[in-house]
């Protein structure tokens, strides 16, 4: 059975890389269908496109569910690593400033 249900996500200043190179995407499109390539029964697709309905080249994810939610999981984890990681840097950034300015008042 075919659903046709595709959710969208709104994708603010991204890229993808296709068999032509880099291009702006602003939507990804995700569904839950036959896959066109997969040799799968049914498949999570990601489709990344860039408005109006210009397939990005290449950019397409067909997979069976489970090596998906495993991908959102490391997505998860490593957009967490990379903020905590920032805050990180951004403080040792001002306590660096800090000690910088109370060394020129000295």
């Amino acid at each position: 059975m075919c659903s046709y249900i595709v959710m969208k996500a709104a994708l603010v200043d991204s890229s993808a890389k296709g068999a032509k190179g880099w291009m702006r995407v602003d939507t990804a499109n995700v569904y839950y269908d036959h896959p066109f390539h997969a040799p799968l029964d049914h498949a999570l697709g990601i489709d990344f496109v860039t408005r109006p309905k210009v397939r990005a080249s290449g950019s397409r994810l067909s997979s069976p569910p489970n090596p998906p939610a495993e991908l959102i999981k490391q997505i998860e984890a490593a957009l967490a690593n990379g903020e905590r990681e920032h805050a990180i840097a951004v403080a040792a950034n001002k306590t660096a400033e800090t000690a910088e300015a109370c060394a020129y008042l000295t």
